[in-house]
């Protein structure tokens, strides 16, 4: 199911299964955790990052959104583990790192690890409308329902595997459903050179109504990751 080669990074054929924390989301996006209190927040491809169950236990409104979700418990924790040990096993000899937060890949593990077993604990226990089953381009709610969305590590990332139509039809159905912004994080491929799609978007008379901004974050692993893309109807 997953292919992957190493050029100056990690280079993947395919999404990888690999959970982010509440701590690393806030630093993706310099998310203020009170300002977003009270409000719905939707996290598209969450994936098995602990992101909505941590947050949800701080008093958030989250809703994780991955095609994952139609699958049990069971069946999702094997591959946790299994694609984590692909990733890290591959990292030694990588060039596009910045080891200054994680500073190991032993601790590195240690935040996927957390996550993908906090995410387990909650998935088993939380109501259906936690987390739901879908992807992009096409999102199974109303418009308007969120006040910000949330992508990390799909949209941009994924140049190679996932083209422009794709990458436009994904933000034109996240601005449907989202009445305040979206941010994508990061602006980068796995390979930390700047997404083209990057400019294309500001160019492109379909995505007129919206404003692009990129904004500085406290963060950087992939070396040119320390932006996430902000979005917003004009």
């Amino acid at each position: 199911m997953l292919g992957l080669r190493m050029k100056k990074g990690l280079v993947l054929d395919n999404v990888v299964l690999l959970g982010r924390t509440l701590e690393e989301y806030r630093r993706y996006f310099a998310l203020d955790l009170n300002s977003w209190r009270g409000r719905r927040v939707l996290d598209v491809a969450s994936g098995v990052s602990s992101f909505c169950a941590e947050a949800n236990a701080a008093g958030w409104d989250v809703t994780a959104l991955d095609p994952i979700y139609e699958l049990s418990p069971e069946m999702v924790e094997p591959r946790c583990e299994k694609d984590l040990d692909l990733v890290i096993d591959r990292l030694p000899g990588t060039t596009v790192y910045n080891w200054e937060f994680y500073q190991s890949p032993e601790r590195l593990r240690g935040f996927r690890e957390r996550a993908y077993r906090t995410f387990l604990a909650d998935y088993r226990t939380a109501t259906p409308e936690r987390y739901v089953s879908g992807s992009l381009p096409r999102l199974p709610f109303v418009s308007g329902a969120f006040d910000l969305s949330l992508v990390s590590y799909l949209l941009l990332v994924y140049q190679k595997q996932l083209d422009y139509s794709f990458h436009k039809q994904s933000i034109l159905e996240l601005m449907r459903v989202t009445r305040g912004e979206a941010r994508l994080y990061p602006v980068v491929t796995f390979e930390a050179e700047r997404s083209e799609y990057l400019a294309r978007f500001d160019a492109d008379p379909e995505l007129t109504q919206f404003s692009f901004d990129e904004v500085p974050t406290d963060f950087e692993f992939l070396l040119g990751s320390n932006r996430y893309l902000r979005i917003r109807h004009r």
